[in-house]
């Protein structure tokens, strides 16, 4: 900024007032600070100006995998509430690996980062807490962290699976798989839950053959629905446990030339235009973001001292016809 000044023939807080965009400064003195900032290649230091005015410069968030639409969407809420804040959002993906995710978020405190987003892999956060304790609030969405305390947004997973599994009883189906991601991860867990408690509360009984749980690998979900669907007595509707493993089912389907009724938790791109279109539990992916983000905004705006907050936003049954198709 001297250079700047010197260039102009200005002051040092001329500059700083053409820089920040505050009153005060003659239209031809900005034009000339403006030439200089130009001709110098200048770049305001916005780790300095955090020090001044107490704004977050720099938000990181960790994610599972930025290629998987729903957590694009959750990035793109996060993003809207940093940018009105004038903030930048730094991101990687863990690859599902603990590993991976305690390497990015350590290289984003590392960096400087103001505070930081989890969406959590581990069962184990303990390692967050000196960074926690420095200063740089967490907070972790979709799913809860491991071994600390910290402010979580979730979706209700549960109330949602329930809701799925109902409709599909609803519907007069009593034969009703699930179809579930790895039940090491919390989610996934959490929408089994919501499936056995809608069946029992309907008192329909569970057979354990009807129940699948494992990675979204094409081999796996395959193998298993053919075993769902096999013998005298096939199940009639199917849950999903997330939309991967709904595209893997509806792969799996069309190529054993079946259809039974189908809900599935998460919403995916052309749903709806399919035959049947597919009736899904949608979450609020941006809603995760953006709560998540606003969380760690009033952390850094002064919130500090607050016990650790959990927020939970309601999952919603959309019916497009593929969970409107009879028992046969």
């Amino acid at each position: 900024m001297k250079d700047v000044a010197t260039e102009a023939g200005v002051s040092l807080k001329t500059v700083s007032r053409v820089v920040n965009g505050e009153p005060g400064v003659a239209l031809l003195t900005g034009q000339r600070v403006r030439e200089a900032i130009e001709t110098l290649g200048f770049r305001r230091n916005d780790s300095a100006r955090l020090l001044r005015t107490g704004q977050a410069a720099t938000v990181g968030l960790v994610m599972e995998d930025i290629g998987d639409p729903f957590y694009s969407a959750l990035l793109r809420g996060v993003e809207s509430v940093a940018r009105a804040r004038g903030s930048l959002v730094l991101s990687g993906s863990s690859e599902a690996d603990a590993g991976t995710e305690h390497e990015l978020a350590l290289a984003l405190c590392a960096r400087r980062v103001d505070g930081l987003i989890m969406i959590p892999t581990s069962d184990d956060h303990s390692y967050l807490l000196s960074e926690m304790q420095a200063g740089v609030p967490v907070v972790f969405a979709d799913r809860p962290p491991g071994r600390i305390a910290a402010d979580t947004v979730l979706s209700d997973n549960v109330g949602g699976s329930r809701k799925a599994t109902a409709h599909l009883i609803a519907g007069g189906h009593r034969r009703i798989g699930y179809l579930g991601d790895n039940p090491d991860i919390f989610t996934a867990r959490e929408r089994h839950r919501g499936y056995l408690e809608a069946m029992t509360g309907a008192g329909v009984p569970v057979a354990e053959a009807w129940i699948a749980m494992g990675p979204p690998a094409k081999e796996r979900v395959w193998a298993d629905l053919e075993r769902m669907l096999a013998g005298p007595a096939p199940v009639t509707g199917l849950v999903c446990g997330n939309n991967r493993i709904s595209v893997l089912a509806l792969h799996a389907l069309a190529s054993l030339n079946v259809t039974p009724a189908m809900v599935g938790f998460d919403d995916f791109e052309l749903a709806d235009l399919l035959d049947p279109p597919v009736t899904v539990v949608a979450q609020d992916a941006p809603g995760l973001g953006r709560s998540a983000a606003q969380l760690l905004f009033r952390r850094l705006e002064g919130g500090g001292d607050e016990a650790p907050a959990r927020i939970e936003l309601p999952a919603r049954l959309i019916a497009r016809g593929s969970g409107e198709i009879p028992p046969s």
